[in-house]
């Protein structure tokens, strides 16, 4: 199963990458390690993905904060792209030296919205399928739970097609207040009270310069 989720990857960076856009590949056991930096050669991130090999811990925080600090905040302005992060696992996370809440947080301040695939195949709702879900509902994603091999294809499909088909919404509060808290917002559609909007909860106010 490891191998196909692999080829769904791969199938997945060849159709949703244009030539303006840009990726990382991080794999995580018992730690994080950038496999593949910030490139648009699809050939080298894919390289890296066939590359990974299963191991025995499961460092997720740590990898979703590494990320998001290190190279989504870093090597773009904020303002002038979107970014968005696709996790694929069981979301069981036991070798973290970051908390649930601070990968989380370090994700929002990227603006970085998640989408989370579950390797779990057991049929039955685990804690780790609860984080899965909680990644993408705060940060405006959507959680997949393919049970079968052959639904992994179709999960890389959604969110790609997700990618393709989304909306920027800018809006400046009044009073601007420049603390660095987290704002909650909650987004509807005018006169439509069937729709739901998906977006992320909220956000970080910008910090005052000293």
């Amino acid at each position: 199963r490891f191998h196909f989720q692999q080829e769904a990857a791969m199938n997945f960076i060849n159709s949703v990458m244009r030539s303006q856009d840009k990726a990382i590949v991080v794999s995580f056991d018992t730690s994080a390690e950038l496999v593949a930096d910030m490139t648009n050669d699809t050939n080298e991130l894919e390289h890296a993905v066939r590359d990974l090999r299963p191991g025995g811990g499961t460092a997720l925080y740590d990898a979703v904060y590494f990320a998001c600090k290190e190279k989504l905040m870093r090597d773009q302005p904020l303002y002038k792209f979107r970014r968005a992060m696709v996790i694929l696992s069981d979301g069981e996370d036991n070798e973290s030296r970051y908390s649930r809440e601070q990968a989380l947080e370090m994700a929002q301040r990227a603006d970085t919205v998640i989408y989370t695939i579950s390797t779990n195949i057991t049929h039955i709702e685990t804690e780790g399928d609860k984080i899965m879900r909680y990644f993408a509902e705060q940060t405006g994603g959507v959680a997949f739970f393919p049970f079968q091999a052959k639904d992994l294809n179709q999960s890389f499909e959604n969110i790609a097609n997700e990618l393709r088909h989304q909306y920027n919404l800018f809006y400046r509060p009044e009073p601007l207040v420049t603390d660095g808290k987290f704002r909650d917002v909650t987004i509807k559609v005018k006169g439509r009270k069937d729709l739901v909007v998906r977006a992320r909860k909220g956000y970080y106010a910008r910090r005052a310069s000293v």
